[in-house]
Parts: C-alpha cells; structure tokens; sequence
C-alpha cells in the first residue's frame, strides 16, 4: 500500500526548488547494494511502492530491502474542467523530493549478481535516472 504520512503540519506545500546535490543519505547505509539518484526530481508513493514490490517479488524472501526515501511532500492538483480561481486544489498525491546522490533502495544478503538484476526492476519503475552503489568499507 503506498506511504503517506500520519500527521502533517501543513496540509498543502508550495512547489519549491531542488537544487545541489543530497548532504545525507548519500551513502550505502544498511545493506551491501544500492540504487542512488543520478537527478533531482519527484518520485511519488505509488512508484516506491512499486518498486518495493517489483524487488521483494523478485527476491522471493531471500535478503533484505530498504526503502531509503519517504513521500512527505503533498502535491494538489485541480479537477478535470474546472474553471480557473476559487483557491488551490485538493492533495493528489505525495512525493518523495529526491536530489542528486540520493540513495532511493538497498539490498543485503544477497549475492551482487542477483542484487543487480533486483535492483534493475526497480530502476525502471522510477522517473529518474538512478544507477547501481556498492557500500564503501571503512578503514
């Protein structure tokens, strides 16, 4: 089922920017493989969701995924035909604001070939170019 937050703050957001490139979550964090954002852009619950389902099918319970990205932002959208005025429309949807850098999934317990073609199926389910991360060991 896709992702929306619990309790907002605000119910609508204006568009803002996405500029520079992600600070955090950058990194492979938690599993040994990832899939990191190549551009900016929106990716909205229902493609993570996807995506989520499209890997986990694949792995048929054997590893780990993380879903690194969460939709916090709401984007409204007017209804079809609907004259211009009377105010902002009704919520729509929820994204996830998605920099360049930004680690999306990751996979552990599974072999790198496998993790390849794993995270193959969910790069096409996303709207944005993303490509394949390896954890970098720490010394």
């Amino acid at each position: 089922m896709a992702q929306i937050p619990v309790r907002v703050k605000h119910r609508k957001q204006m568009r803002g920017r996405t500029s520079g490139c992600a600070t955090r979550g950058n990194s492979v964090a938690f599993g040994e493989f990832g899939l990191q954002s190549l551009e900016k852009g929106w990716v909205s619950s229902r493609q993570i969701e996807a995506g989520r389902v499209a890997c986990s099918h694949f792995l048929g319970g054997e590893g780990r995924l993380w879903v690194r990205i969460f939709p916090h932002k709401p984007i409204t959208a007017k209804p079809a035909e609907v004259r211009m005025g009377t105010g902002k429309g009704d919520v729509d949807e929820w994204v996830a604001v998605v920099k360049p850098g930004t680690v999306l999934y990751e996979v552990g317990g599974v072999p790198e070939a496998k993790a390849k073609l794993a995270l193959n199926r969910i790069a096409h389910k996303m709207p944005i170019r993303v490509r394949f991360a390896r954890r970098r060991h720490k010394l």
